[in-house]
């Protein structure tokens, strides 16, 4: 059994100095816009993954006018009762605690108390750039292995090499031949395992995301989902040596996994420009849920699902199949958020498990 039983919450965003306790595996949160629903579940998946889930500076985590936070949660995981610490020091230098004593490395931590969040802007995981859909696969396959989560380390380390290396030679006017093979030997290693990775994980994972697609949805709609990749038709080392007076004109990598892309269609077109509101809206929990659902199997306990104004997203009847999966079918502990305390309530209730609910005030 994996549980929050508690967080606290210092100079974190709207949140002063507050302390919640969780009595219940259901947690509906409820309040106005601006009251902190959003910042709560933020706050949880902070813990599990040592940063915000939204693109942002760490200041901007810090309650307005002041410097520093703390974050804190204490756990229940099987017999173990672990408690995660989370500090962002006035000088913005952060640390992570487990049981008071300091991580070495940040990336030792993911995966340990994993966590799936579904939130407003995530349409943009079906609409947006590739860049995304990439920071959802890595940060998934991250939770699973360290071993991947290291590779993908060493592999941005050695891009960011390989791409000051083009901007280097085209302000001097000569190339290093000699350090660009090692790093395009060293970056092709890399990319190789990341490449098989991906590739074996996303030969299961797509087809579980289809099969939850027609589970909410009622229906396929004729969705088929695709890993897109260079490293199908071909060797990481001889793409770079093919791209290589490209990659110096452009000063940057233009080709390798760093440009991979999960591709969505729908009887043969581009999903997202064929997709009503509501098949995109299916296809996004879709992703999430068999994300969850992965995790729940790899780690042997259900990951905590936080769902931030879902109601808005999916219409009654999936949403009451969604709830009935999420919160009845599993053991898993969930926290919700709605601006509409008595829908929340409703909807709760209906499900005829216990629940906790938690009222904010705007301040």
């Amino acid at each position: 059994m994996f549980r929050l039983s508690a967080i606290s919450l210092i100079r974190f965003r709207n949140y002063l100095q507050r302390d919640f306790h969780f009595t219940n595996r259901i947690v509906g949160i409820c309040g106005a816009n601006g009251a902190g629903k959003t910042n709560l579940l933020d706050a949880i998946y902070y813990l599990g993954f040592t940063r915000s889930y939204f693109s942002r500076p760490e200041i901007q985590n810090v309650f307005h006018g002041m410097a520093g936070m703390r974050i804190e949660g204490q756990y229940q995981l099987g017999e173990e009762a672990p408690r995660i610490t989370c500090i962002l020091r006035e000088n913005n230098k952060k640390e992570l605690l487990l049981d008071g004593e300091a991580y070495k490395k940040f990336s030792d931590h993911i995966g340990k108390f994993p966590c799936v969040m579904i939130a407003p802007d995530d349409i943009a995981l079906i609409t947006g750039s590739s860049e995304g859909r990439r920071l959802f696969l890595d940060t998934l396959l991250s939770q699973i292995s360290k071993e991947y989560l290291q590779q993908l380390i060493d592999h941005n380390r050695l891009l960011q090499q390989r791409n000051s290396l083009l901007k280097q030679a085209a302000e001097t006017g000569q190339m290093d031949m000699a350090l660009l093979e090692i790093i395009d030997r060293q970056f092709s290693e890399k990319a190789a395992y990341l490449f098989r990775e991906r590739k074996n994980f996303l030969s299961v994972f797509l087809p579980l995301a289809g099969e939850i697609y027609q589970r909410i949805a009622g229906k396929t709609d004729g969705l088929s989902l695709q890993y897109e990749t260079v490293l199908l038709n071909g060797d990481m080392h001889a793409v770079l040596q093919e791209n290589l007076r490209k990659d110096m004109a452009l000063q940057r990598t233009s080709s390798g996994i760093h440009r991979d892309d999960l591709v969505f269609y729908m009887d043969q077109a581009i999903f997202k420009t064929e997709a009503s509101q509501g098949q995109r809206k299916s296809l996004l929990f879709a992703l999430k849920l068999a994300e969850w659902q992965v995790l729940k199997e790899k780690k042997g306990f259900t990951p905590i699902l936080l769902l931030d104004d879902v109601f808005e997203k999916l219409d009654e009847q999936r949403m009451f199949q969604l709830l009935h999966w999420v919160c009845t079918d599993s053991d898993g502990q969930v926290f919700i958020t709605d601006t509409h305390p008595e829908r929340l309530k409703e909807h709760l209730a209906g499900l005829h498990t216990g629940f906790q609910l938690i009222e904010l005030l705007a301040e």
